[in-house]
């Protein structure tokens, strides 16, 4: 079944200390892109991670966004950022020995200057090793993206139905202009015999006549872009009901149903036949907005 290019997944994690969040969205695009945006320090698995969604997601701009956010818990240990405590000493003594300000630093000063006590980092510490943060990414992004593909193919549901439905109605018209085409040349054969007949007062040559007539019927004859169309309406809804992504295909068969329309519509010279070509035309550009949605 064909998937929509929009979707939204997203799924969280409680690992190392941090709660780590996952969001993805998708939205059309003319070919596959996958953005990744996550803390610098997991950039080592941005290539697996990228991976793992073009193996779900064939088509489309795909946005990806981890997050993580250190637990609150008072229970976390601190321990004091010892480089960073002895530069501010030295700092101090600094101060003291170049411009004379006699500053005494206190244990309470210390410990409210930024950055001098700090919990225990997982990803720096060595307590969770990089292949256990390997699996809580690939696992946390897998579940976003099963709900990422759901919406895609519920959304792909609605959109397949609407096209078929769509489809339908372009088999209507075309199923009107079968029907009208041979009029064509009556039509043109009695509107020209009539203006002939009121030029020559009922004195013309029916040979030439004949041959005139043969020639508008040759020129005129849209039987080949008929055919085609008939079968370009058989693939369309082969396609939608195919699995994998149909977009592209379906796009094609959009502009080669447009191009056999605009040649109908040049050799028309009938009035209800030329309707019928504007209802198609206004029919193909709905399918090809709705179509431009599907992976």
């Amino acid at each position: 079944m064909s998937h929509s290019m929009t979707g939204y997944g997203g799924s969280a994690r409680y690992y190392g200390g941090y709660n780590i969040q996952f969001e993805i969205k998708s939205v059309n695009h003319r070919y596959s892109e996958v953005v990744l945006r996550m803390p610098r320090e997991w950039t080592c698995y941005e290539d697996k991670l990228r991976r793992l969604v073009q193996e779900h997601v064939k088509r489309g701009r795909i946005d990806v966004f981890i997050s993580k956010e250190r637990d609150d818990d008072s229970s976390l240990p601190f321990v004091l950022n010892r480089p960073v405590i002895e530069a501010y000493i030295q700092a101090n003594e600094e101060l003291k020995l170049h411009y004379g300000i006699d500053s005494s630093l206190t244990a309470k000063d210390l410990l409210t200057l930024p950055d001098a006590v700090i919990a225990p980092d997982p990803l720096l510490d060595g307590t969770v090793t990089d292949d256990q943060w390997e699996s809580v990414l690939i696992e946390g992004l897998e579940e976003a993206l099963d709900g990422l593909i759901a919406m895609r193919e519920q959304e792909g549901l609605h959109l397949v139905s609407d096209l078929e439905q769509r489809v339908s109605r372009l088999q209507e018209i075309h199923a009107d202009i079968v029907r009208l085409a041979p009029e064509v040349v009556v039509d043109y054969r009695n509107r020209l015999k009539g203006r002939l007949a009121e030029l020559l007062e009922g004195a013309f040559d029916e040979q030439r006549f004949a041959m005139e007539v043969a020639v508008f019927a040759d020129r005129s004859n849209i039987d080949e872009e008929l055919i085609r169309l008939k079968s370009h309406f058989e693939q369309c809804r082969g396609l939608l009901q195919s699995e994998g992504p149909v977009g592209r295909k379906l796009d094609f068969l959009i502009q080669e149903m447009n191009r056999e329309t605009n040649t109908i519509g040049s050799k028309a010279n009938h009035l209800a036949l030329v309707n019928r070509v504007v209802e198609m035309k206004a029919e193909l550009e709905k399918i090809r907005e709705q179509a431009a949605n599907l992976e």
